[in-house]
């Protein structure tokens, strides 16, 4: 669907500028924003590399396994059929891990292992099990302590205060993850 809106509306746009006579803003507007993009995207690589290397050496060492710990009884009520020990469990608790921590970028692959490894155990290839189910919505509300990612783009753009929102981040991360729990567990009773 996206591919048919996008499209449509740069077509429209440039069309729009053709008729009103804004053909150079248009063309400026273009090189300034890839230009932005470009410099905003090295920006972050830095933010990107660091964390990413924080999280493999976290990897590496004892602090996963006391994360593991010390998130343990939420993992028991939010996935009851993965047992402690298991290497999808050390896998889903590294992503929720680097989501608190804001690091979106590398939650991505931590996130893809665990859903592959759940994915092996499921036994209806062709339906989400009820942990595949709340491993999405927990990666959606994605609950940010350390929101990273953003923190690191209002540094990039001049904020004078990057890390004002962090207070608002909290809550609203944190009610997102509690009514997509929520929500998760009274449909998987009834479906």
């Amino acid at each position: 669907m996206l591919n048919i809106i996008w499209p449509f509306f740069l077509i429209v746009s440039f069309i729009y500028a053709i008729f009103s006579g804004r053909v150079a803003e248009v063309n400026n507007s273009i090189f300034e924003s890839t230009k932005l993009a470009v410099e905003l995207s090295i920006s972050l690589l830095g933010t990107i590399c660091l964390w990413n290397g924080i999280m493999q050496i976290a990897s590496k060492t004892s602090i996963v396994k006391h994360l593991t710990k010390f998130l343990s009884p939420i993992m028991k009520k939010l996935f009851p059929d993965i047992k402690e020990g298991e290497k999808v469990h050390e896998e889903i608790t590294m992503n929720i891990i680097a989501n608190i921590m804001g690091l979106g970028n590398a939650a991505t692959p931590l996130g893809l292992k665990a859903m592959k490894s759940m994915q092996n155990k499921n036994k209806e290839k062709d339906r989400l099990s009820n942990s595949m189910a709340i491993f999405i919505v927990l990666n959606t509300a994605s609950i940010q302590i350390i929101p990273t990612t953003v923190i690191a783009l209002r540094s990039s753009l001049g904020s004078n205060n990057p890390t004002a929102m962090m207070i608002p981040v909290w809550i609203s991360t944190i009610c997102a993850a509690v009514a997509a729990v929520l929500s998760v567990k009274i449909l998987m009773k009834k479906f």
